[in-house]
């Protein structure tokens, strides 16, 4: 039988007429040789008609013809994606990159009965409870379904690419045997705008690492078949807008379209790609994006049902990256001496990308050479490494016009120099990709692919790299003004006069700034950015910064990675010099107890708060490695009131500072004489308040949210607040028996003057159990316990018989 008429509609001719769908309807629960195996057992089992028998037949033939694809497509993957940067390859110079699973949690913000989803931050020592292995990354946790719809979250150079090009590494060499097929998708294939592609020339043809195939019809076939056994992963989608229209709502005529046949018309990559995201086409097979943590769809983060992150280097990863980077045991010791001299680009390594760029200058300086101080130097360095001088000008200009189009593939007709174009590509400046438009098979015999080529900037300057990573560059442009101006000066094409005037009005322009801000109105993102700026410019502005920062500081709710960490010390440092002194609020901003250590242990902090399970992990490292003046600021300095739980973890936490405020020892120690008094923050508790709305919407145990059994727990914690004035568990889900444990316990909570539990599941038992209590609490002065379970009789009389139960 012809294998072309097989293909046709998906339909086998039996030798009696019949006809047999080829397309299997549901997943083959193995791999292609299971289900091939299962349909030879099928055939021996019983007798078949001569029509079963050619049916089993070209079964079977079907599925070796996929499955020898399958081994072609491992085996090119295999060896196209080693490549990571010039010289170096994926096998030799990967660093297994830790990623964390992120948690969210429904905002309410939006009215819509979809609501908004936003990240939880985690503290250090949680995010180290979630990290997961490669072959974690598609698995259901608890032994849940697979997940089916996965974002990967990692700022610029965080390493989401090398990731993905790994995991695909990992398919190649079956360690990810639960899926046949892997196709990636790249975000230039959007520069394609014409409606020439259908679904199967998208993943046979379009998609990256993809080899030739010989026989399409028959590898599509399976993938409409089998779509659970199929990886779809997306790679460079940096940008909000691309995300937004990708995920915005297909036309209904082309929805159905897309739905009826995607072969039997064409589509541009951008329809493709939408459908494939909104899940029209393929709905049941795994997606994978990866994408910035900052700018993120809301729509994304509805459709989504994992979020991982790339959490960065580790100063040993660090130190592995060098070893692999600097074979020389000689260039790699100096190169590992000259980058831990540089305190600030050796905590910013922690971004693979950076540490990447420092290698390179350490290599052309053959290591012997000090590193600058600052990124603003680094950056320079790998532009006089990068780019000769007579041609800065027309690059920029490439890349301005790659901002303007939105687009990091040069633009069409622009005339660019042989010089230009080569030196671009010697340098890695300019990248160049063929796309395979079209494959055409016939009896057998393979035609070439016609091939288009597209240019682009990438690596060094790219066309989009400034919207993308505003920060860097915003810090890198004033940073520049004040750098060494003889430097400056040969990277410009004014005369010396006209460049001297232009970068002395922006130094006027930008040191105007700086010095106008009124520091107590700027945001915590804003106040941080500006510590970066000053540090990036002069010391002048450091000193004007420090002197004029809020007593009060606070960071809560911004991501601080190690260099953020360098940024913000550094400004406190002055401000140490010049008198200051200051309260820093770090909660809920992600630090890592490294830095934690590094910002407490200044003498100009008065106080400071952060996540209570990394500040206990502080106080625990201190005390092992005996450094008791340090744990003793940690310990005293550390405040928790007023305290708003809202996390389930929250709980926990405070659970664990109160059994070490009792129990006057950290975890697993002896008695400690800086314990002796117990914590002071649990001392000066005087407020505790749960969020309902955010534990409602965070908790496992769905709508129950605390209950009575979190309020059982919490009773053994609550007696032991000396100083909690006012507790609020309104609208929690308690009943009657988490009330008795409520009850049980308040005459024991001896300064409690305020207690909320409004709008619970309290019947007319609870609110009386909760009454009688109520008079062995003399300092009481409300009780606030209304909800319509409570007979308005019954609440009407226990008011009459204490007047501290309130309404509202």
């Amino acid at each position: 039988m012809c294998m072309q008429a097989l293909h046709f509609h998906f339909l086998v001719f039996a030798v009696d007429g019949a006809v047999a769908p080829v397309q299997m309807s549901s997943s083959p629960p193995g791999s292609l040789s299971d289900t091939a195996s299962k349909a030879m057992s099928a055939t021996c089992a019983s007798p078949v008609s001569p029509s079963s028998a050619l049916w089993y037949s070209v079964v079977l033939l079907f599925s070796e013809v996929v499955k020898d694809h399958i081994q072609e497509a491992k085996a090119h993957m295999s060896q196209t994606c080693q490549d990571m940067e010039a010289g170096l390859s994926l096998t030799s110079h990967y660093v297994d990159v830790q990623v964390s699973q992120r948690e969210t949690f429904r905002s309410g913000k939006n009215t819509s009965k979809f609501l908004d989803k936003e990240m939880i931050i985690m503290g250090d020592t949680d995010r180290q409870k979630s990290f997961l292995r490669r072959g974690q990354i598609f698995e259901g946790p608890n032994g849940d379904k697979p997940k089916r719809y996965i974002v990967l979250l990692g700022n610029a150079g965080m390493g989401k690419t090398m990731l993905i090009r790994k995991l695909c590494l990992d398919w190649s060499r079956d360690c990810i045997p639960q899926f046949d097929f892997v196709f990636l998708l790249d975000g230039k294939a959007l520069s394609l705008s014409e409606p020439t592609f259908s679904l199967q020339t998208l993943l046979l043809n379009i998609s990256s690492f993809a080899p030739p195939c010989l026989d399409p019809e028959a590898v599509y076939a399976q993938i409409l078949a089998a779509p659970k056994r199929v990886l779809i992963i997306f790679d460079g989608f940096d940008q909000l807008r691309d995300y937004e229209t990708l995920l915005q709502t297909q036309e209904k005529d082309l929805i159905t379209s897309l739905q009826r046949d995607s072969k039997a018309q064409t589509y541009t990559v951008r329809q493709l790609y939408s459908a494939i995201l909104q899940r029209v086409l393929l709905p049941g097979c795994t997606l994978l994006l990866s994408t910035r943590p900052r700018g993120t769809a809301t729509q994304l983060l509805r459709r989504a049902d994992s979020f991982l992150e790339v959490c960065g280097f580790t100063p040993a990863d660090i130190e592995t990256y060098l070893s692999q980077y600097f074979t020389d045991p000689a260039l790699r010791a100096s190169a590992l001496d000259n980058l831990k001299s540089c305190s600030y680009l050796h905590l910013f390594c922690w971004n693979p990308g950076v540490c990447r760029l420092v290698c390179m200058v350490l290599e052309q300086s053959k290591s012997s050479e000090c590193l600058p101080q600052t990124l603003t130097g680094l950056c320079h360095q790998v532009l006089q490494l990068k780019i000769k001088e007579e041609l800065l000008s027309q690059l920029s200009s490439l890349a301005w016009d790659g901002v303007k189009a939105n687009s990091s593939v040069l633009v069409p007709g622009r005339t660019i120099s042989a010089k230009l174009k080569g030196f671009g590509h010697r340098t890695g400046l300019f990248l160049s990709y063929d796309l395979r438009t079209r494959q055409v098979v016939s009896s057998g015999e393979t035609k070439g692919a016609e091939k288009e080529g597209r240019e682009e900037m990438g690596r060094g300057i790219k066309g989009d790299g400034a919207r993308k990573e505003t920060d860097l560059t915003q810090r890198f442009a004033v940073g520049l003004l004040f750098h060494k101006r003889t430097e400056l000066q040969r990277l410009d094409s004014c005369t010396e006069t006209a460049f001297r005037d232009m970068v002395s009005n922006k130094q006027a322009l930008v040191t105007k700034h700086l010095e106008g801000l009124s520091h107590g109105d700027l945001s915590p993102a804003q106040v941080l950015e500006s510590c970066h700026y000053v540090y990036e410019a002069s010391s002048t502005h450091v000193a004007h910064l420090a002197t004029n920062l809020p007593e009060v500081l606070t960071f809560h709710g911004v991501p601080l990675n190690p260099s953020d960490v360098f940024a913000v010390q550094n400004i406190l440092k002055i401000g140490g010099t010049e008198g200051r002194s200051f309260c820093l609020d770090l909660e809920d901003s992600g630090i890592q107890i490294s830095g934690l250590r590094a910002l407490v242990g200044l003498n100009n902090i008065n106080t400071y708060r952060a996540c209570i399970a990394d500040v206990i992990t502080l106080w625990e490292q201190l005390q092992q490695s005996s450094e008791e003046e340090l744990q003793q600021g940690a310990v005293s300095k550390f405040k928790i009131h007023p305290l708003k739980a809202t996390q389930v973890c929250h709980i926990e936490h405070l659970a664990k500072l109160v059994n070490i405020h009792m129990h006057k020892r950290l975890s697993n120690s002896q008695f400690d004489s800086i314990l002796a008094e117990g914590v002071p923050a649990v001392t000066d508790l005087h407020k505790l308040e749960f969020d309902v709305c955010s534990l409602l919407l965070l908790s496992s145990l769905s709508q129950n949210c605390i209950g009575d059994q979190g309020v059982k727990k919490l009773a053994t914690t609550l007696r032991d607040l000396p100083k909690l004035h006012c507790l609020s568990l309104y609208s929690n889900e308690i009943s009657d028996v988490g009330a008795e444990s409520l009850a049980a316990v308040l005459p024991h909570m001896t300064s409690l003057t305020d207690l909320d539990v409004k709008y619970n599941k309290l019947t007319d038992v609870g609110a009386q159990s909760l009454g009688v209590s109520l008079r062995n609490c003399k300092r009481m002065k409300t009780l606030r316990l209304w909800n319509q379970c409570i007979p308005y009789g019954v609440f009407e009389r226990l008011q009459q018989q204490d007047s501290r139960i309130l309404w509202h």
